[in-house]
């Protein structure tokens, strides 16, 4: 009888049980010993702060174009969303495929300067719908499940700042304006800073304001970009009847036109007042401070991509721009998490350091090779960045007691499931 429960024991069902165990073990104790790790970082958010955002509203005004359209798309899209999964989670995995495919598309066109073959186009295509589609609907999902919290905007608002960095290089890519390198700095720069106006804008007024051609209509100019490319990957370089310009030279001229008209509108309503006293932003402070970041960002941007001896921009340009796109995504985070817990924001911020090296090494005449410096760089704002980030989701759900992640079951589905 023992040897019939030593031989049981041994089976290849009793084994899989055994190993899966085990498995469940090792995962249950690294997140254990990553939870703690991230606790004993420094504190970003104070108790004041936590108590703000635990009591922030959502408010939003204007609808864009295809928005009223999309929605019926999107409302039937959640639907197939299961019960158990968590918003947040929605999200993060978009981004993860929308990051994947614009990364692809940036190393296969060496810069934005080589076609690449006509499976990648079509690939970043349908990462930055499947993007677009998942970054609608986690709201729609946290209403199902009974999930919504302050969390869930803004991790929604700091995987929009990552995906616009990216968003906007990859569609650069897919015209190969990196042959021009100046106008892909400015396309992208400018990108980025109008989606910092947009926030900026509601950090002075409490709202979230759309215009008519908002983020949805972008979104979907990049994808129809992605797919001219995918049936002729050299179109962009053919020129303009009669004008003699090249499409992917209109491309970018019509990127910084639209980028600098909104950005004009967002700065146009900063300039009228914001919500708070007299005239003051939510947290009583100076509606012009924002800028200083954003401000601070283009100009160390502009000088050392100016002043370098060894063509960095030319050379690596997209490296170049993803670099500072990082920064960007840092600071702008800083400015929703000040709007949605009303606090000032600070003069500083240790994003800053890689930009600053960069042109206190031009100005020692390159101690560091140019592109070396740049890789150390991209690392530095990508733990800067994640650390950061994570930090303020662990903060905040310690303090209202939910998961990044996880939703607590059991859940049922919501009646309301309006946008």
């Amino acid at each position: 009888m023992a040897t019939s429960h030593r031989n049981l024991d041994k089976s290849p069902s009793a084994l899989l049980r055994h190993n899966v165990q085990q498995l469940k073990q090792h995962t249950q104790k690294l997140q254990t010993n990553a939870k703690e790790a991230v606790r004993r970082m420094p504190v970003v958010l104070t108790e004041q702060q936590l108590k703000r955002l635990k009591e922030h509203q959502y408010a939003s005004e204007g609808t864009t174009l295809l928005d009223p359209f999309m929605q019926i798309f999107w409302k039937w899209l959640v639907e197939f969303c299961p019960l158990w999964v968590a918003p947040n989670l929605v999200t993060v995995v978009g981004l993860a495929i929308n990051i994947g495919t614009s990364v692809l598309l940036m190393i296969e066109t060496n810069g934005a300067k080589e076609q690449c073959s006509r499976w990648i186009y079509f690939l970043t295509a349908l990462g930055l719908f499947i993007y677009q589609s998942l970054d609608a609907i986690d709201g729609k999902q946290a209403r199902r499940t009974n999930s919504s919290s302050p969390l869930g905007e803004l991790f929604d608002h700091g995987c929009d700042s990552v995906s616009c960095v990216f968003v906007t290089i990859a569609c650069c890519c897919a015209v190969q304006l990196g042959v021009y390198p100046w106008l892909m700095f400015w396309s992208c720069v400018l990108s980025y800073f109008v989606f910092y106006c947009a926030h900026w804008q509601t950090y002075v007024s409490g709202k979230l304001k759309f215009g008519r051609l908002d983020c949805t209509e972008a979104q979907f100019s990049f994808i129809t970009i992605h797919l001219i490319s995918t049936i002729s990957p050299g179109f962009w370089s053919n020129s303009i009847p009669y004008l003699q310009i090249e499409y992917r030279i209109l491309v970018a001229l019509l990127t910084i036109s639209s980028t600098v008209w909104s950005s004009f509108n967002n700065i146009r309503l900063v300039s009228q007042g914001g919500c708070g006293r007299n005239f003051s932003s939510v947290a009583g402070t100076s509606i012009i401070f924002p800028g200083w970041p954003i401000g601070l960002l283009i100009f160390l941007a502009v000088v050392a991509s100016n002043y370098s001896t060894s063509s960095v921009l030319e050379e690596h340009t997209s490296l170049h721009l993803l670099c500072y796109g990082m920064v960007f995504s840092k600071i702008t985070n800083r400015l929703i998490v000040g709007h949605m817990s009303r606090s000032p924001l600070n003069g500083w911020d240790s994003s800053c350091i890689g930009p600053l090296t960069v042109c206190i090494n031009q100005y020692f005449n390159l101690l560091i090779d140019e592109h070396v410096l740049l890789w150390f760089f991209l690392i530095y704002s990508l733990y800067d960045l994640l650390r950061y980030n994570i930090k303020v989701c662990q903060e905040l759900c310690d303090f209202l007691d939910i998961h990044c992640f996880r939703i607590k079951p059991p859940t049922t589905a919501s009646a309301s499931n309006h946008h």
